[in-house]
């Protein structure tokens, strides 16, 4: 995302819009978002029968006529408002207000590269599906689509489409292979029986994906080119950060451990295997695993935590120093947050991906009770309770966290000290 340190980290409170007033105004108001640095609250906001248009904090958007329809809203992590949006019955993405001038009968799957500066959308047009990239086509088409991914720079899109006609019935010609990955509308040479799931290598030279070889066996491709082993199963695979070497969940006698390259890395063998994630330093691997059936917890280079939970382990991070994993667990259909086998003693409805301080020594996440939502840390729960909150924001030093919520309509941006967050 783009660089915080550009953003206003003074401590303090901002009113920045009142939703009620919206509502007075339009004829319907869809769900709110906020910009990642908080400055801006927007909607999707129904003006008149058949019409549509965007409100960001408080002004809508500048047309010379309002959209047939709108959806999708999302920011992109360099603060730009996307919207897809229909006109003439035909579909596009508006950008801070304005189109891109290709046009298509469907867009959808809005996705950004890491620093928000490059968007691609996913697109069907008579029929045929093709990758966006900033108003751009891919010069080939296909009659199918999925599994669409861009790369970190933003240089490349792909997705897992077919290269073979198949007809109904041809159950033979599927066995054969007709699905591939394409990058950038470049399809790999080899074709397989499924391909799903798929990443970028950091610098995007490379991109792995799960594979199926044929009724029965699967293993990772990089680049069009298959592991030399195959697996019962795979699950997607991820590359290291620093060695460049491919990561993926692999089943093997009957259960699943973790593969690099091809070669087996973890001894032990689980019920599941999946998520997996490299710690900053490149040292550590941890993913989310089940050592035994309905038992859920986070393993790292193999080795589980003493702590499982029976409903399920989600959003595993680890801290910048590579010390820790903390992670969303859910019990007995109660959420916490579990930080190095440790859970938090407050339970949740809900409980959404942790955040690290930039030092590691603390942990905010945005929790809901009885419908209400606010922002803890460190296990404790800020004294505001809201209608609606987003993930908490630590400030570039560590001292201060970034709030943006809703409370009796209104949105306001607060960066608090964290030791205010915790009285």
């Amino acid at each position: 995302m783009t660089d915080s340190v550009e953003w206003d980290w003074e401590t303090g409170e901002k009113f920045v819009a009142d939703i009620n007033e919206w509502s007075a105004v339009y004829n319907w108001v869809e769900e709110p978002y906020a910009s990642p640095d908080g400055e801006k609250i927007a909607a999707i906001v129904n003006v008149g029968e058949g019409e549509f248009n965007v409100c960001l904090n408080g002004s809508i958007w500048e047309r010379a006529a309002n959209f047939e329809k709108a959806w999708y809203l999302r920011f992109s992590p360099d603060g730009r408002l996307t919207a897809l949006v229909s006109d003439d019955m035909v579909w596009t993405i508006a950008v801070d207000g304005r189109t891109w001038e290709n046009s298509f009968d469907y867009v959808w799957n809005t996705i950004f590269s890491k620093n928000g500066d490059r968007i691609a959308v996913s697109s069907q047009q008579e029929g045929q599906y093709c990758m966006v990239l900033d108003d751009t086509p891919w010069e080939k088409t296909f009659r199918q689509m999925t599994g669409m991914v861009i790369s970190s720079d933003g240089e490349k899109t792909a997705a897992a489409v077919p290269t073979v006609d198949l007809g109904e019935g041809e159950i033979f010609k599927f066995q054969e292979g007709i699905f591939t990955a394409a990058a950038n509308g470049k399809s790999w040479e080899k074709n397989f029986v499924n391909v799903w799931n798929m990443a970028f290598s950091p610098d995007g030279s490379q991109l792995a994906a799960e594979v199926r070889l044929n009724l029965y066996d699967y293993t990772i491709a990089v680049n069009g080119v298959p592991w030399d082993k195959t697996f019962g199963c795979v699950w997607e695979p991820v590359f290291h950060p620093f060695k460049g070497t491919v990561l993926a969940p692999v089943k093997a006698a009957g259960s699943w451990t973790m593969a690099e390259d091809g070669t087996i890395i973890w001894p032990s063998g689980f019920v599941q295997v999946w998520h997996q994630i490299v710690s900053p330093d490149g040292s550590k691997l941890a993913a989310i695993v089940a050592p035994s059936f309905g038992k859920w917890t986070v393993a790292v280079d193999g080795k589980p935590w003493n702590i499982s939970f029976g409903d399920l382990v989600t959003d595993a991070v680890f801290s910048p120093d590579s010390s820790k994993i903390a992670a969303v667990a859910k019990e007995n259909d109660s959420y916490s947050i579990v930080v190095n086998e440790t859970a938090w003693d407050d339970q949740f409805d809900m409980a959404w991906k942790p955040v690290f301080s930039p030092d590691s020594q603390y942990v905010a996440a945005k929790v809901e009770k009885s419908g209400k939502y606010t922002i803890a840390v460190n296990g404790k729960c800020w004294s505001r309770i809201c209608d609606m909150a987003w993930d908490p924001v630590f400030s570039p030093d560590g001292a201060s966290i970034l709030c943006r919520s809703i409370e009796n309509g209104k949105y306001y941006r607060r960066v608090i000290p964290i030791d205010e967050m915790q009285q």
